[in-house]
Parts: structure tokens; C-alpha cells; sequence
């Protein structure tokens, strides 16, 4: 059953919905592994939780929700994965993302290996999410419950829209990568795609990398003039030598009592991480709408 799994990576590019039509599915979540967050959390939104994934802790420290079911496997690091522990689970299929690409040769040894990616410098973020999200759930025998994860996320995206304030200011959205250094985001990424159908503004109008994200000095966020939204987790030791950094203290959204700090969200997530960071996002901003 899992055997033309592969064939649907290859024709994807060149047939689009045309070789959607023909993928033959997967059986639930048997025989089905992943290294790759973004797929694992898209499948478990589908009811399609594969039956191993890699750093099953550190999932649930970086993405949050949706939680992996219990019995799901951890297969160790998503870089470097517990080739004797896959190999005893024997997979059909072993779902990966172009970063870890180079593993391919080794895990094909163990089963059918299967690539799908979001984030690319072509096309736009949320057309490639919702592919995505209608690739899987043909493949896993998903079809209906990805048309309704995906019309659920939009109507919900609506409902949230019309919770906003009427003057919601422009935001900066970072995530600390140690005390003196953030990710910030902006165009090509998850967060910026969200922003704009919530109707919300990105203050941050710099370069991007494909993943969505520039590498910044903290210093460099000092002039521009927006709500700061801190996405966790903070690196280890990172909030106590920011609350003695001068630098820190001083931007307007620290010094003032309104920066917005929230729980983690997958960055290069696809719909349920989506969700997840509107939910989080409007919540904070109907909590205190003042900039």
C-alpha cells in the first residue's frame, strides 16, 4: 500500500492536483514514521499520528500542541535517528524534509522514503501549507479530514479577525536564540502568513531567509516602532541575563509593561501550528490592545 508513496513526490512538482487524485493511501498511521515536526503535527490534526517520530520530548517543548499520542515511538534525534530502533519497527515509509535529506540514503535501507517540504523561495507559504496539508491527507486515507482541518482554520481565522481591536498596532514577532541574539520574522514564514489574514501588521519589513526568519542584534530592534511579541522557549539562562541587560530593558515594549510573551508555537510549522500561534496571539492582544 505504501509502495507508490514515493511515486507522489515525484510527480508533485510537474502534475500538481492531477497526481493527487491517483496517490493510492496509507493504512491510519501504520508503517509510518517521520523525522519532520511540521508533517508529524499535520498528521495527528488529520487522525493519522504516525507511529514513531524523533525527539517526541522536544516536540512537545517546541511545538506544543497538538500533543503526540502516548504510544507514539521516540526514533531519537531528528538529525541523527536510531537507525537499529527503525529498523526493528521496520516502517513502510519514513517521512523527512529536505533538511535532513542527507539521512536518505541510510533510512532507505529501512523503508520506502518519502520528502515533502513547505517552506521554499517559490510559491507562497500558505498556498504550499495547504497543499501540504491535502498531500497528507490523501496519502494517509485523510481526504475529508483534511478539507475540514482546512475550512475549520479558516473559519476560525475569520472568527479571530473580528475579535481584534479596531487599532491593533504593528508587531514584531522574535524568538531568543540566546541573550543578545533573536530570530525575527517576517515574509515567507509561518507567522507573517498568519499576521496577514488576521489583518495584522509586521513591523518588520528586512530580509528574510526561505524559512521565514532573519538572525538579528537586539540592538537592531531598538528603532523600529512596534509591539514586541517574544515567542518561547528562552534558551537556558536567557530571561535572567536578559533582566540585567540594559540594551533589553530599554525597548519600549520592556520598558513600558506590554510586551506580549508566548507559549511555543512551531515556527516552521504548517495549519495546527497556525492556529495555535493566532489563538495565542489575538488572546494576548484582546488582553491588553494598548501599544
Amino acid at each position: 500500500m505504501h509502495e507508490s508513496f514515493g511515486l507522489l513526490r515525484r510527480l508533485a512538482g510537474t502534475l500538481g492536483w492531477l497526481c493527487l487524485a491517483a496517490t493510492p493511501s496509507l493504512a491510519s498511521s501504520n508503517g509510518l514514521a517521520t523525522l519532520d515536526w511540521t508533517l508529524a503535527e499535520t498528521l495527528v490534526a488529520l487522525d493519522a499520528a504516525p507511529d514513531a517520530v524523533a525527539q517526541v520530548e522536544d516536540y512537545h517543548n517546541w511545538v506544543g500542541e497538538p500533543p503526540l499520542p502516548g504510544n507514539v515511538l521516540d526514533i531519537g534525534l531528528r538529525s541523527q535517528p536510531n537507525v537499529e530502533l527503525l529498523a526493528h519497527l521496520e516502517p513502510e515509509t519514513i517521512l523527512i524534509s529536505p533538511m535532513f535529506g542527507h539521512l536518505a540514503p541510510r533510512l532507505e535501507q529501512i523503508g520506502a522514503v518519502d520528502t515533502r517540504e513547505i517552506y521554499t523561495p517559490q510559491g507562497d507559504t500558505w498556498n504550499q501549507i495547504l497543499t501540504l496539508t491535502r498531500v497528507l491527507g490523501m496519502a494517509s486515507d485523510r481526504r475529508d479530514e483534511a478539507e475540514a482541518l482546512i475550512a475549520a482554520t479558516e473559519a476560525r481565522f475569520e472568527s479571530l479577525r473580528q475579535a481584534l481591536p479596531e487599532e491593533a498596532p504593528p508587531l514584531l514577532v522574535v524568538q531568543f536564540m540566546d541573550e543578545r541574539h533573536v530570530r525575527v520574522f517576517g515574509v515567507h514564514g509561518l507567522f507573517q502568513a498568519v499576521m496577514e489574514r488576521l489583518g495584522l501588521e509586521n513591523a518588520w519589513q528586512g530580509e528574510t531567509n526561505y524559512w521565514g526568519f532573519s538572525m538579528v542584534g537586539l540592538e537592531e530592534l531598538l528603532g523600529l516602532e512596534a509591539r514586541l511579541v517574544v515567542v518561547e522557549p528562552y534558551p537556558i539562562g536567557a530571561e535572567e541575563k536578559l533582566a540585567d541587560s540594559a540594551l533589553w530593558q530599554h525597548h519600549p515594549s520592556v520598558r513600558d509593561g506590554n510586551l506580549i510573551t508566548l507559549p511555543p508555537v512551531w515556527s516552521f510549522g504548517a495549519l495546527p501550528s497556525a492556529q495555535r500561534f493566532a489563538e495565542l496571539l489575538v488572546a494576548a492582544l484582546v488582553r491588553s490592545p494598548d501599544a
